[in-house]
Order: C-alpha cells, then sequence, then structure tokens
C-alpha cells in the first residue's frame, strides 16, 4: 500500500563495488516506505552516463520504480534518443528532466541545452510515455537574475510539457511556501514537490550549500557549531529536518523527496518520526 503522500528518495552512481552493494542495501531499506519512486543522478555533461543507466535498468529487473535523471550537457541528440529508447525497453516511466552542467574542460565548445529544451525535444520524440520531474529552487537558482526570471523558467518548463518539479533542499519552509504563492499568482498549477536533505555531515552541507545556493539559516549554523559530540549533532540534524517535514505538510506540500546521499539511517529515522512506519 502506498503511503498517504508521495515520497520519492535520490540516489548518485557509486563508484566502486563497495558503493554499489551499499547503494543497493540502501535501496532495500528505503523500499519498506513505499516511495513512488527512486531516482538516479547524471553526471556532468553525461560523466555517469553508463553507470545511471546499468543502475537504472537493474533496478527495473527487480520490478522498482526508478527515474533517470537526464541531461544534455555536451551529449548530441543521438546519445539522448538511444538513453529514451533504452529506458522505454526497461519499462521506465519517470525522467527527472535537468539542464544539468557542462563537463569540465568543454568551454564553449557545446551549446548549453536548457531544462525546458529538453523536455520539449522528450515529449517530441516518446509523446506522453514518460512523466517528466523538473527542478525548482525556492531559494532562486544560484546563476538566475532575479526571482521573477526563475518562476518564469519554471513556468517555461512545464509548459514545454514537464508534470511536476522536484526543489532544490531548504531549511527554511516559509522559502517554499512562499515560493509556491508566486508560482501560483504566475500560473503554475502543477505539483512541486520539496526537496529535503538530511543532515548527515554539517560541515560538507555548508560547504556544498555556498556551491548550490541553498541557504542555511543563521541559528542553525550557530547551534551546530556549539556542539563537539557527534551524537548531538546527530540528533539535532534529524529534530530539525523532522521539523521541517512536519510543517511542509502541514502546510500542504503534496510529498518529499529525500536527497539521501546514498545513506539510510537519517532518511529513515525521520520517517519514522512522521509516523510513515515501513512495512
Amino acid at each position: 500500500m502506498k503511503n498517504p503522500i508521495r515520497i520519492s528518495f535520490e540516489f548518485f552512481p557509486p563508484k566502486t563495488p563497495e558503493g554499489r552493494v551499499k547503494l543497493y542495501k540502501t535501496r532495500e531499506a528505503l523500499q519498506a516506505f513505499n516511495p513512488e519512486f527512486f531516482s538516479v543522478t547524471y553526471g556532468a555533461g553525461g560523466t555517469t552516463r553508463e553507470t545511471t543507466a546499468n543502475i537504472v535498468t537493474n533496478m527495473r529487473k527487480d520490478g522498482i520504480s526508478i527515474a533517470p535523471h537526464l541531461s544534455f550537457g555536451g551529449d548530441n541528440e543521438e546519445i539522448i534518443l538511444g538513453l529514451l529508447d533504452i529506458y522505454k525497453e526497461a519499462g521506465v516511466n519517470r525522467i527527472v528532466a535537468l539542464r544539468g552542467d557542462m563537463p569540465s574542460g568543454m568551454g564553449a565548445v557545446a551549446q548549453l541545452v536548457y531544462a525546458n529544451e529538453l523536455v520539449a525535444f522528450i515529449r517530441r520524440h516518446t509523446d506522453d510515455h514518460f512523466h517528466l520531474e523538473v527542478a525548482a529552487y525556492p531559494e532562486i537558482h544560484p546563476e538566475s537574475n532575479s526571482y521573477d526570471d526563475d518562476i518564469r523558467y519554471l513556468k517555461g518548463k512545464f509548459e514545454a510539457g514537464a508534470n511536476s518539479a522536484l526543489t532544490q533542499y531548504f531549511y527554511n519552509p516559509d522559502s517554499y511556501f512562499y515560493f509556491i504563492d508566486q508560482c501560483e499568482k504566475a500560473g503554475i498549477d502543477a505539483p512541486i514537490y520539496p526537496g529535503i536533505m538530511p543532515i548527515i555531515n554539517f560541515d560538507n552541507l555548508v560547504r556544498f550549500s555556498r556551491n548550490c545556493g541553498a541557504e542555511i539559516p543563521r541559528w542553525l549554523k550557530k547551534r551546530m557549531g556549539s556542539y563537539r559530540d557527534p551524537d548531538d549533532i546527530r540528533k539535532l540534524g534529524l529534530e530539525v529536518v523532522t521539523d521541517l517535514c512536519e510543517t511542509l505538510l502541514e502546510g500542504g506540500a503534496p510529498g518529499l523527496h529525500f536527497y539521501t546521499m546514498n545513506q539510510i539511517g537519517a532518511s529513515e529515522s525521520i520517517l519514522k518520526d512522521l509516523g510513515l512506519e515501513a512495512r
């Protein structure tokens, strides 16, 4: 039986055999929460293309609902069409369509293909076979000129044929609710699912957030900085993210998308604290 809200989990392709074993153990544990789907990321310019495709097709063989991330980056149309054919044949019916990043060293050699263009490309070649998820940024994409521009770009993705959106992670629920309000005013009525990043390693999170434009509230930095015991840091992280999820769901968020970092513990604990027990 599915959960009353839509839950999904994101993985990244492991680089080692040990990482692959860990990923499958993580998937098995989180599958017990009856997620709508798992997603698998796609490296800049297709740098994890084969690994992503292998994970996706192998999980489909196990009957898992899986959504590969896809972007053009430095790839051409023939490569993207080939991947779409592989995924259709494997029974995949959902894709996370992204602008992605150009691989290092490409410079101006290749032209960046935006997410709305990729969505339109997929629709043109596969009609309505895939449910298309796109990215949304409650705290504004780091390369965006303005808040209004960001919402206009998101609307363009939906006009091109996207079905729903997954947000960048955040820790201020008001940023999500305000974003949803502004999207509705702009005429966007598709579901936008909040992205949830469990706090596993706070120092790494701070560094990563600085690059991707996600804001960590000052009070959270101060509280985390006052702790030295790793168990205390872990407990505070679980408490903060669980409270965030509760606030989002109570405020009408349609579901939760967890950025797992291929870890079991944090996502599992948060879901149990929310009362969403594994079967």
